[in-house]
């Protein structure tokens, strides 16, 4: 039988106590020996799952948002313990690339039947200490909307709140100067976004950012934006959707590179994200850690 913690966040956008009573049917429906304990406050996620590892659990479940997700994974890396993962916040990033349902009783289902994929992990050190991301980090545009963002907005509107704080903020977007150092090598950058993706798909499934970007190959890709108006900007977007290279002559608004330690440095400083979540201002390094963690993965 396997023993599971599920955490949940009261405070995301799709957590009700029904949800979580549905939740935890299905997971007993499947034979799986399951504790449920909220959060209440910043950090509880973390120590909730530090808990479920010291009590020998099989697999930390998170019904929560991203946030809540990552700083439970903080917990699981390095251990035999794997993460599950219920949507049950705004952009739910990581569900989504994993392609699991957005309904929290199907979610659920899709759990009890999934099985632990070794994941990377993106490895941030930041002042209040070491962050992780499993999606993607970025300075820029990107960080900008997520800040911009409301939370009461998110719990209403969800994804489309992002869509209007974008659509507000594009006719600010300008490049500012950045010194990108990938494994040692430093790459002067005009850009307006400056991406660290450990997945492929920013909002899943409808923005890849190119073909091949995987969880488990041990390399972060870096994708880096230039844009100073609305024209340039819907043109990189294109550049980015397109996944072709420009005709010889015409500008490039999308550059790619890869590589296992990241260093961005901007004038003037930038603010951060990771997996959606504010983070800080620039400068930041983002390291990969292989195999990290491993997920319950549906159909792995």
């Amino acid at each position: 039988m396997i023993r599971a913690l599920l955490i949940t966040n009261p405070a995301a956008a799709r957590t009700q106590a029904r949800a979580v009573e549905a939740v935890m049917r299905t997971l007993r429906a499947g034979g799986w020996e399951a504790e449920v304990l909220a959060t209440g406050g910043p950090g509880d996620a973390k120590r909730l799952a530090e808990y479920g590892v010291a009590q020998g659990v099989d697999v930390v479940a998170v019904f929560g948002g991203d946030g809540t997700t990552m700083q439970a994974a903080a917990a699981l890396v390095g251990t035999e313990v794997s993460l599950g993962v219920i949507p049950g916040g705004t952009g739910n990033l990581l569900a989504g690339n994993l392609r699991i349902p957005a309904s929290p009783e199907r979610a659920a289902r899709a759990l009890v039947a999934a099985r632990p994929r070794p994941f990377d992990l993106g490895r941030m050190e930041r002042p209040s200490g070491v962050q992780y991301f499993a999606v993607a980090c970025g300075a820029g545009y990107d960080a900008r909307v997520m800040a911009g963002t409301l939370s009461e907005h998110k719990r209403r509107w969800g994804m489309a709140a992002y869509v209007a704080t974008t659509l507000r903020l594009i006719g600010e977007i300008r490049s500012t100067a950045h010194v990108i150092t990938i494994d040692g090598v430093e790459y002067d950058a005009n850009a307006a976004m400056v991406l660290v993706a450990n997945c492929g798909e920013v909002i899943p499934p409808f923005v890849r950012l190119r073909p091949g970007i995987r969880p488990d190959d041990g390399l972060l890709d870096v994708v880096v934006m230039r844009a100073n108006s609305l024209g340039q900007s819907v043109r990189a977007v294109w550049d980015l959707l397109r996944d072709a290279p420009n005709p010889e002559g015409e500008d490039t608004f999308v550059g790619f590179a890869t590589g296992r330690e990241i260093r961005v440095e901007t004038d003037p400083v930038q603010p951060v994200q990771l997996d959606g979540e504010p983070g800080g201002f620039t400068p930041f390094t983002a390291s990969v850690v292989p195999g990290a963690i491993r997920i319950m993965v549906p159909g792995a």
